[in-house]
């Protein structure tokens, strides 16, 4: 299944991983929870030590992860290995991609992208290639038959969009605010703009949003502004995290996981319901 694919029917709920945080048979067990609380996608995090659009929580997954001794080729075997029905997407970043050498010699996105979709990777996002650079990207991608996911934030302008719009395959990932990744408390007001700008842009690709959404009830709002999926990452890198300090056992830490993607996919299925009246 592709990844666009994903988002027909009711909402997707596209969870973020890091690979290999804090080892990988955790890691491995935590990927399997959320696929079966109710992931339709997976992100999942190719860890690269200069994570610029991370906030803290995912830098130090990030950490955790490469000190666990994460790489591409340890990637690429995590994600041929790891028992899921979501499709997997490669969250990372372009230096990996562009430095990857196969065994045959083969180097660069080509390298890479055909050698992660032999593996099972049915989609990439890299938030630090630019649109005037990523043709190669895109190439090697449709070539391989996966999706290339590109990001939009609130300021992005027409013009800029419609690059990025041009780049990009599966889903689009929408910026619900500017800065880094990180839960938050609040959702930003902008959502249901930017939403509507790119589609004002004629888009047929599903537009997810993420940054910020951490419970059932961010997930239902940002739904009823109109996107077609949600994207958490950091408040469930937070539930990892937490486990590797108390050094809590690998299946409670799984089931914690299993429960908030529940949580976060029956809120985005909420938000596609006709909303109650208000009572007076």
């Amino acid at each position: 299944m592709g990844v666009a694919d994903a988002f027909d029917g009711e909402p997707a709920f596209v969870p973020y991983l890091a690979a290999g945080d804090p080892s990988v048979e955790a890691s491995k067990a935590y990927v399997e929870a959320l696929d079966r609380g109710g992931a339709d996608v997976i992100e999942l995090g190719l860890p690269f030590s200069e994570p610029i659009a991370e906030g803290p929580t995912i830098q130090a997954a990030v950490v955790r992860a490469l000190r666990a001794g994460m790489t591409p080729r340890r990637y690429l075997d995590f994600a041929r290995d790891v028992d899921v029905e979501a499709p997997l997407v490669c969250m990372t970043y372009y230096n990996l991609i562009y430095q990857y050498r196969d065994e045959s010699g083969r180097e660069g996105p080509a390298a890479f992208v055909h050698a992660a979709a032999d593996a099972g990777i049915a989609g990439f996002v890299v938030p630090d290639l630019p649109a005037e650079e990523a043709g190669p990207m895109r190439r090697a991608c449709d070539e391989a038959g996966v999706g290339l996911v590109r990001l939009v934030a609130p300021p992005t302008g027409d013009d800029r969009l419609e690059r990025l719009l041009d780049v990009c395959s599966g889903y689009v990932y929408v910026q619900a605010r500017l800065g880094v990744t990180g839960a938050r408390d609040d959702l930003s007001g902008q959502t249901a703009e930017t939403l509507a700008r790119v589609r004002g842009h004629g888009t047929a690709l599903p537009l997810a949003v993420g940054f910020g959404i951490k419970t059932g009830d961010h997930a239902e709002r940002v739904v009823r502004a109109g996107a077609d999926g949600v994207i958490v990452g950091s408040a469930l890198v937070d539930v990892v995290a937490e486990g590797h300090e108390d050094d809590a056992p690998t299946e409670d830490v799984a089931a914690r996981l299993r429960d908030l993607a529940a949580e976060l996919k029956a809120g985005a299925v909420a938000g596609r319901e006709p909303a109650e009246p208000e009572r007076n």
